[in-house]
Formats: C-alpha cells, sequence, structure tokens
C-alpha cells in the first residue's frame, strides 16, 4: 500500500494556493492547513485536515500558536533513515514532505502610512519562519515553497517525474533561506528606527529584490544587476517605472539617482541635466520648460547625451522640447498621454516615470570598500538662509540670497571640490572633482566667462587659502557661500571684503566623494 504523503500549508498570500493544492490531492498528497489558509481551502472544496487535527491542540493566543508542536517540526525535520522513522512512529508522528509557507505581511504593514509599532508587531510572523528554515534544513526530504510564482512548475515536475529533483529542492531551499533572511533583516531595519542612542546597528544588512540583469556594470567586462529596496516606495529610482526606450544600463541608473536627488532639492520647477553623476545645467523657472530650456543653455555641450531630471509632469509641449538633442534618459513624475506620444518618436530614448516625487527617502547611503562597506546617513541637511552667518562687511542683497541659496542646493549634488556659479536661478559653470578647490573655480569661472560677473559662488566646503576668492574677484562674483571653518577663515573674510564680495558661511559641509 502506497503511503500518502503529505503538504502543510499555511500563507499569507493566498493567490493561487486553491489551485495548487487541488492538484496536489491529485498527487494523492493529503493537504494539513491552518487558520484562514485551511478555510478558503474548505470553502472551494479541496479537501483539508486542520492543523489541531495533527497535534491534537488547539490554536491559542488569537493564533499566535499553531504550527509550533512536536508533532509538526518532528515531521518537517525527520530524516528518512530508519532511526528517526522509528522515532516518529513511537510518538506517532507522520513526515511531512512538503512545507508551503509565506510570511505575514510585514512590509505591506510598514509601509502603510500612520502604522503603529502594535502594528507592525502583531505582523511578525514566529511559527511560519520556523516551518520554512525546518523545511529548507531538511530539504533533501522535504519540498519547500515559499513563492507562489513556483506552485505551476512544481506541480508539473510533480507530474511528469513523481518527485522533485536534488538540484531543485536546494534551489529552493536557497529561496527559503533568502525568504526568511529578508524578512528579518526588514524586521531589524524597522526596529533600529525606534533605537534612539544615535548609533547605527552593531549588525546592518543590507536587503533588496533582484528588478533585472544589466547587460553589464560600468564597464562591459563586469557582471551587474539592479536590485530594489521595496519598502522604498515612490519617488525613488528603485520604484520607477521604465515607459518606453532601450534597456536600462549601469550607468544609467547610477546617473538617474543623481538627476533625481539634485531636482528634488526645489519646490518651484525645476530641471538638472546630469552628465557623468554631475550636474552640467541647473535651473528654476516659472514652468518646467522655461527650467529646462536655460539649464541646457548653461552647457548645452555636455548635455548632449545626458541624463535629464524633472521635478514636475511632462505635457506636450515639454516633451517636444526634448526630443531636439540626443538624451539618454528623462525621468519625471508623470507624463500626459500626448507627451509620451511625442517621445515615442525618439524610441531609444529611456522615459522614466516616478509616480511622484514622494518624501525624502529613508534609509542610508553605502559604499563599499575592500573587507566591508561604509554606512552613513542621507545628505538631505538644507540650512536656510536665516541661520546664514554674514562674515563680511557687505551683506548679499535679496537676488543675491536667492541664487546662494539655489547655488547651494546643486553644489551639494556635484563632486568635491566642488564649485557651482550661478545667477537667476541658473547654473553658469560647474567645477567637479578636482584635486584642489581653486582648480575647481577655474574651472566653473573660464566656463561661465563674462557671465559670471554680477553672479554668485558655492563650494561645497571651506577654503583653506584666499586664493579661489581672489580668482573669484577677479571674475566679477559679487556673492559667496561656504561652509566656513578653515583655520584662514580670516584670509578669506578679508579677501572679500577687499573686493566688496558678500560671503556668507553656512556652517555645513557638504562633501560628495
Amino acid at each position: 500500500m502506497t503511503v500518502k504523503k503529505r503538504a502543510l500549508v499555511s500563507v499569507s498570500d493566498k493567490a493561487g494556493v486553491v489551485e495548487f493544492c487541488r492538484g496536489l490531492t491529485k498527487l494523492d498528497y493529503e493537504v494539513v492547513s491552518t487558520g484562514g489558509t485551511a478555510k478558503l481551502l474548505r470553502e472551494n472544496d479541496v479537501e483539508v485536515t486542520y492543523i489541531d487535527e495533527v497535534t491534537g491542540f488547539p490554536e491559542i493566543l488569537d493564533g499566535r500558536v499553531k504550527t509550533l508542536h512536536p508533532k509538526v517540526h518532528g515531521g518537517i525535520l525527520a530524516r528518512r533513515n530508519r532511526e528517526h522513522l522509528q522515532e516518529l512512529e513511537e510518538n506517532q508522528i507522520l513526515p511531512i514532505d512538503m512545507v508551503v509557507v509565506n510570511l505575514y505581511p510585514f512590509k505591506q504593514t510598514i509601509c502603510k502610512p500612520g502604522v503603529t509599532l502594535d502594528e507592525a508587531v502583531e505582523n511578525i510572523d514566529i511559527g511560519g519562519p520556523t516551518m520554512v528554515r525546518a523545511a529548507a534544513k531538511n530539504h533533501g526530504h522535504v519540498i519547500i515553497v515559499v513563492d507562489p510564482n513556483k506552485y505551476g512548475e512544481i506541480l508539473d515536475e510533480l507530474r511528469e517525474k513523481g518527485d522533485i529533483g536534488k538540484e531543485k529542492r536546494l534551489s529552493l531551499a536557497l529561496e527559503a533561506f533568502s525568504h526568511t533572511a529578508e524578512y528579518d533583516s526588514l524586521i531589524a531595519d524597522y526596529f533600529m528606527g525606534f533605537v534612539g542612542n544615535g548609533d547605527l546597528a552593531e549588525a546592518f544588512s543590507l536587503l533588496g529584490n533582484r528588478i533585472q540583469n544589466l547587460r553589464y556594470g560600468e564597464n562591459p567586462h563586469q557582471k551587474a544587476a539592479f536590485y530594489r529596496d521595496d519598502t522604498a516606495g515612490c519617488g525613488t529610482v528603485g520604484g520607477a517605472k521604465q515607459l518606453q526606450g532601450k534597456e536600462l544600463s549601469f550607468n544609467n541608473i547610477v546617473d538617474m539617482e543623481a538627476a533625481l536627488s539634485a531636482v528634488k532639492e526645489f519646490e518651484e520647477p525645476a530641471a538638472v541635466i546630469i552628465k557623468h553623476t554631475n550636474p552640467c545645467g541647473a535651473a528654476v523657472g516659472k514652468n518646467l520648460l522655461e527650467a529646462y530650456e536655460l539649464a541646457l543653455e548653461a552647457d548645452p555641450v555636455s548635455a548632449f547625451g545626458g541624463i535629464v531630471g524633472l521635478n514636475q509632469p511632462v505635457d506636450m509641449e515639454m516633451a517636444q522640447k526634448l526630443t531636439e538633442i540626443f538624451l539618454e534618459v528623462i525621468i519625471a513624475p508623470s507624463y500626459e498621454a500626448d507627451a509620451l506620444e511625442a517621445l515615442s518618436k525618439k524610441p531609444n530614448l529611456r522615459v522614466i516615470e516616478l509616480g511622484g516625487l514622494g518624501e525624502t527617502c529613508r534609509g542610508f547611503d553605502l559604499k563599499k570598500v575592500s573587507g566591508g562597506f561604509l554606512v552613513q546617513d542621507l545628505d538631505t541637511g538644507l540650512v536656510p538662509p536665516e541661520e546664514w552667518k554674514v562674515v563680511t562687511a557687505r551683506k548679499p542683497n535679496d537676488l543675491e540670497i536667492k541664487d546662494l541659496f539655489f547655488a547651494w542646493k546643486v553644489v551639494k549634488h556635484v563632486k568635491s571640490n566642488a564649485i557651482v556659479l550661478a545667477k537667476n536661478g541658473v547654473t553658469l559653470g560647474i567645477g567637479a572633482g578636482q584635486t584642489n578647490r581653486v582648480g575647481s573655480a577655474n574651472i566653473a569661472l573660464g566656463q561661465a566667462g563674462e557671465s559670471a560677473r554680477g553672479a554668485v559662488l558655492s563650494s561645497d566646503a571651506f577654503f583653506p587659502f584666499r586664493d579661489t576668492v581672489d580668482r573669484a574677484a577677479a571674475a566679477g562674483i559679487k556673492a559667496i557661500i561656504q561652509p566656513g571653518g578653515s583655520v584662514k577663515d580670516e584670509e578669506s573674510i578679508r579677501a572679500a571684503d577687499e573686493n566688496g564680495i558678500a560671503m556668507v558661511f553656512t556652517g555645513m559641509r557638504h562633501f560628495k566623494h
């Protein structure tokens, strides 16, 4: 007589579970289930055994305890050798040959607006991860299924071969351990937000779900893939949707992040054009079209093949303008239907929809080093003009203050050493990534030319010498914003006073290495 195999099924995500269990019963499996899953199966005429019929013990504590029982875990963990099978028989435990479990929706819960800690805690699964890990450990004897998308292929293999092969069992076990690792990481990350000692956690987990394999990384000989943090929500590169265009590259995605983080600094209509992670043109305007035209005019040579970040929906007129030069990517909150039609005339242009700008992302900035990685808070700091310290005899006028604030928002997104020149809400020159600050200033001032006269200058960090101020004065710069804090601040202040330049200190540095 053939001994009937048993499948323990207890799922939060019930998609496809009725059809899967119906298929299992046709393959002569006994389906054992819990709570809502068992109820759903019975309502759909799938033969099912309730878990308390197996354990001889009722579900208690509002369902917190239902599968934590030797008759469950003994059945899952037993190796199919004589000694273990004999122990099962002595203790009246039947083997469990398949575990079909996915976990309480903790991720979905913490993403809901206004969720409380108590609500989140109630959605921490205990019995589920225990069963998943037990089955994955014993995958040589127990099939573990955590993904509803795998139901069809598992049924097909069982029908065709009567069993699941060794390699497939190991693959399912890997998926199971990844499932519980993700779950525990989400919980740890969420709890970290309630520990107010100011320190980062002693153990830091990095969690992501692969969106796609990429053709290659920064260079063709490097493999790469794109992973998403599913808790980040809209207004993020990971949560964005590609509406048209060629497949995104590794470098496209890095530049998209640079464009998005920069353009989100502004409440007024703004456009930022990125090249190799640095802004080459940025502007604000009365409307989005004006902002883009001004940003493009700031450096039309570098803009060719660039990535454009916009902070408002794209309409038809804006879309038509975007098709006039070669661009790699457009990233914006949304697009009107006729705008998408206009953009479709450039079929290779990658059009990315954010679904909204969202709030400032929670999370961290990570940098990999050999043997480890660095973790820091995101640089979301801004000091409003009323908190600046005017350190020169001349104070900046209202228009200069407006331009200083604009330039300071941009310089924070330029690689250090960073210098940004601006006038009337438009960048005129950008110096990035030089090994000395006056070198960056020379690049920015050279790019601006005569337009630098009457403009403002922003620096991401203090001036170690007065040379940058002297160079700026010679070009006609009228106001400077910088963090201050150098031992030679007085030299820079004296240089500004000698040339009638207004200078303000913010007290906040914005290095971007």
